[in-house]
């Protein structure tokens, strides 16, 4: 583990668990993850950003040098499923962009407590279908989420499979929250290690989202549906995080039920340490890892 990944780890639980005094309010989190996307460095100069609309779903479009106008990556960010915005992810997603050599498209999903479940889970099928209709190939199409946005890209799958929607070539999730139950022991036994989330602060959130739904609602938490016939899916997660069991268990499944699925658990790593790539030799090699992924699945999609 590199100097500098330390460093963020230091920094992140100073800033995540630090604070003492009541929980955060929704608006107060909103706040601080707000000022966090206003310090986010700005893409590259000729970085193409748009603004679009998919499926009545607002939406922005990242593209660099290297994408392929044909290739997309339908992003759900994430945070907890109440917070969190394409703002704070903009010194990410072009990378994602370049390392797949894709379009990126990053949605504006509705948010809890004001939306709770199943509005987040409609909108990201909502957007799929849109890019589909609109001409996008599903063989070159991978849904991809981090955290809360990476339980609704394997909850968004649960549900276009189960409506017979044509699904995408293949799916990368990030630390992925999927089981909001909070069953699994890395909740209790990663507890301290993990920098930025508390159990306490997870069990906030899920309640938040899920209203009066049952916790194992398999389009709420994947991980209690039946993933047969998903795509291959890549899955990284930080040997640290809480949600370690999350990510395993939910290989687990999947591979019981026949799919491929490529487990990656990285020591010590922070949740979602990709976003920290500008400063973080792991993270850049971890966005290296998803694009060399989702080009080898693209092409075996197309037969190349």
């Amino acid at each position: 583990m590199s100097l500098r990944a330390e460093l963020v780890r230091f920094a992140l639980r100073r800033f995540f668990k630090g604070r003492s005094g009541p929980a955060p309010t929704i608006e107060s989190l909103r706040r601080r993850y707000g000022g966090l996307g206003r310090l986010a460095p700005r893409p590259p100069e000729g970085t193409l950003i748009k603004r679009l609309d998919l499926g009545g779903i607002r939406a922005v479009s990242i593209a660099t040098r290297e994408s392929r106008p044909d290739r997309h990556i339908l992003y759900l960010h994430g945070g907890g499923h109440v917070s969190g915005s394409p703002k704070l992810y903009r010194d990410f997603t072009w990378r994602i962009a370049a390392a797949a050599r894709a379009r990126v498209l990053m949605t504006y999903h509705r948010l809890a407590p004001e939306h709770p479940y199943p509005a987040a889970i409609e909108d990201a099928a909502n957007a799929y279908r849109a890019l589909v209709a609109g001409g996008a190939d599903p063989r070159a199409i991978v849904l991809m989420g981090e955290s809360a946005g990476g339980g609704l890209v394997l909850g968004a799958l649960l549900k276009l499979r189960d409506e017979g929607t044509p699904l995408p070539a293949a799916a990368v999730t990030i630390s992925p929250w999927t089981d909001l139950a909070l069953s699994g022991n890395s909740y209790r036994q990663n507890a301290d290690a993990d920098p930025m989330i508390s159990n306490a602060d997870a069990a906030r959130m899920a309640s938040y989202y899920l209203g009066e739904t049952d916790p194992r609602t398999p389009y709420a938490s994947p991980m209690y549906g039946d993933p047969t016939g998903l795509p291959p899916t890549l899955i990284q997660v930080g040997s640290d995080e809480i949600l370690l069991d999350d990510s395993v268990h939910m290989a687990e499944r999947m591979r019981a039920a026949g799919c491929e699925v490529e487990l990656e658990v990285w020591p010590r790593m922070p949740h979602a340490w990709h976003v920290w790539a500008r400063v973080m030799p792991e993270a850049r090699a971890a966005i290296a890892r998803i694009g060399v992924f989702v080009q080898d699945k693209w092409r075996m999609a197309h037969g190349e």
